[in-house]
């Protein structure tokens, strides 16, 4: 069957007539257009270095898009790391040069082998062999104040299996009870003569990169701007990605086989921006009338946004090369309703849904050693009486979690009916798996 045609799915022939969506309650659609962004200014951090008798004498001062002054500093794809570094210079302070730095590194662990630096810029502010050559004074005195602005790249070229790849910067990735994280760091080094001491001022700083998904399709696009009813994979079908069917078996009530017919599509393309929603349409259908009822209820079927951190550790790799560590997390969970379309037929239920994506999810993003990569997971059905034959999840689909909206369209709506919220996502998965590097040759 050629891809972009609508799904075709098996009826099956029973009495009486199929179950409608009259029964739903009347809701309205949340409308979550485009409006109007205020645009914010940037805002100051000032971070200080003091002597040893608390009082300060130099000062790096940024600005960044971060909510305030207080936050951590935050530069989006594009953004220059903009500020200045102030210092007071007295008499026979023997300081020879003063630099700037912007580093990005890979941190998995606390040795100094866990600790891989993808980003070094490095910005001379003043030197003194350089103040000789041009002329000038070749002794700072006084209050001195340099301004910067240091551009970041889109990318940067990593050695990767052996030869030069483009990797986008990656997202700065933090987490308690997660291993592995991407730390971006600023900082001024004073450097002075052989008999005195260095001094230095550094901070993290939060980035962003700019991953924009495509467009939604056209149909898609017509919904949200009428604020009207999604169309369907039967209508749209270029709108939707739509899985192989799979099967579900298991036992209910510890007496009966039961097998359901599962096919799941998801809005296309297989990008979404964080903060908003990823849609979701369910076929369901079996010959077993009972089992088809328990299964097509919303609460039963379990589907999640899964994130996969994976990174390589360094400190404990083997002869063969060093380990692949995998950690899994659910973080989202889909809401389901009946289908208002009133699409079922026999033996066959249509459910509509949706995962409402947190603001704060890590984008997708992959640079040599560590990666963030999200999935789709139908993991099984809650349903009172049922038992799978199997633990291994129904489907799996990849999605590409963006950080901003799709370039010249509406913003995606949120569809569920007010009474039916969100789920709480079933369990977590902070348990670290190593996987040996041979397993991952060829991809």
């Amino acid at each position: 069957m050629d891809a972009s045609s609508p799904p075709r799915y098996r009826r099956f022939s029973r009495l009486g007539p199929a179950p409608s969506a009259a029964d739903l309650p009347a809701y309205t659609r949340r409308n979550t257009l485009a409006q109007p962004v205020a645009h914010r200014e940037p805002v100051e951090h000032v971070y200080l270095l003091e002597d040893g008798k608390g009082r300060p004498w130099a000062s790096l001062t940024l600005l960044s898009s971060a909510k305030s002054g207080k936050s951590v500093p935050t530069y989006n794809e594009k953004e220059h790391i903009s500020g200045s570094f102030q210092l007071t210079a007295e008499k026979g302070d023997s300081i020879q040069s003063v630099t700037v730095t912007v580093t990005g590194r890979i941190i998995t662990g606390s040795n100094i082998d866990d600790q891989y630096t993808f980003l070094s810029q490095s910005l001379p502010l003043w030197s003194k062999a350089d103040s000789r050559a041009s002329g000038d004074a070749p002794k700072l005195l006084g209050t001195c104040l340099w301004p910067f602005s240091i551009p970041l790249p889109k990318a940067v070229s990593l050695k990767d299996g052996g030869h030069d790849t483009l990797f986008r910067l990656p997202e700065t990735f933090l987490e308690r009870h997660t291993r592995a994280s991407i730390s971006y760091e600023i900082s001024v080094l004073v450097s002075r003569g052989k008999l005195r001491a260095d001094s230095q001022v550094k901070t993290r700083f939060g980035y962003i990169p700019n991953i924009r998904p495509d467009p939604p399709s056209v149909l898609r696009q017509l919904a949200y701007r009428e604020n009207s009813m999604l169309p369907g994979p039967e209508v749209d079908p270029v709108g939707w990605k739509t899985s192989p069917t799979s099967v579900i078996r298991g036992t209910v009530f510890k007496t009966r086989q039961v097998a359901v017919h599962c096919i799941l599509s998801l809005a296309n393309p297989l990008s979404y921006t964080r903060g908003t929603v990823l849609p979701c349409r369910m076929i369901l259908e079996s010959g077993d009338n009972h089992a088809l009822d328990m299964f097509s209820a919303p609460a039963a079927p379990l589907v999640t946004l899964r994130r996969c951190v994976r990174f390589q550790n360094l400190s404990t790799s083997s002869k063969r090369g060093a380990d692949w560590v995998e950690s899994f997390e659910d973080v989202a969970r889909a809401v389901w309703w009946p289908s208002a379309s009133g699409n079922d037929a026999p033996y066959t239920r249509c459910l509509e849904g949706e995962i409402k994506l947190p603001k704060d999810l890590t984008s997708t993003s992959s640079i040599g050693r560590f990666t963030v990569s999200y999935t789709v997971v139908v993991s099984s059905f809650e349903t009172a009486g049922f038992v799978p034959s199997s633990s291994q999840p129904i489907l799996v689909e990849p999605v590409t979690i963006a950080t901003t909206h799709a370039r010249d369209s509406p913003r995606p709506q949120e569809y569920a009916p007010p009474n039916y919220a969100p789920l709480p996502v079933p369990r977590t998965h902070h348990d670290f798996y190593a996987v040996p590097a041979t397993k991952f040759i060829g991809r």
